[in-house]
């Protein structure tokens, strides 16, 4: 009988903590894997200790990490892009992130090899940005942006930078060019 019981507990635990671990590639509200908007530049050593951060600004005589970092696998697989809101202190907080692995998604799926169509049939637009060469499309209600190169638009809406791009304009075919999560200040 004590055995059966010790068993139940332990199996009990070994769930509780498979169930409680985050999940790595998760992007989230306020999180890109381990990543949230209360994390320092300062903090990104120890949080990636097995992976490999190259500054791609280093600032002389800086005691530890401080700027924009390249954040790469064991292996030398590119992983994100970390950007602080002040290149020049290790206290800032990471405010914006570029996403290149596609292992990294939202909890419907969405990540840097996703569609347009993906968009369209699990998020809302909440507002299009054109630009020169690329169209930024902001989710409403997430921290996530796309940007799709206007090359993946038809040839009409490629040229004119003032042209006003609408969602139903766009091919559910179109590929992602930038996959960015991006944190104001205010909403620490």
């Amino acid at each position: 009988m004590k055995k059966t019981i010790l068993l139940g507990i332990v199996a009990s635990l070994a769930f509780i903590q498979c169930e409680t671990k985050t999940d790595k590639f998760a992007v989230g509200d306020g999180s890109v894997g381990p990543v949230n908007n209360e994390t320092t530049v300062k903090q990104l050593d120890s949080i990636f200790a097995n992976d490999s951060i190259v500054a791609l600004t280093p600032i002389k005589d800086a005691i530890g990490t401080q700027g924009e970092v390249e954040l790469f696998e064991k292996g030398g697989k590119k992983l994100l892009l970390l950007s602080p809101d002040d290149e020049n202190n290790p206290e800032a907080t990471i405010t914006n992130i570029r996403v290149f692995d596609e292992r990294f998604k939202t909890n419907k799926g969405l990540n840097i090899k996703s569609t347009y169509k993906d968009i369209k049939d699990n998020y809302e637009i909440a507002g299009i940005q054109t630009s020169f060469d690329a169209v930024v499309l902001f989710l409403k209600d997430s921290d996530v942006y796309i940007t799709i190169d206007k090359k993946e638009l038809p040839e009409n809406l490629r040229y004119d930078p003032s042209l006003t791009i609408e969602a139903s304009q766009i091919p559910d075919a179109a590929k992602f060019k930038y996959f960015m999560v991006g944190w104001d200040e205010s909403e620490e």
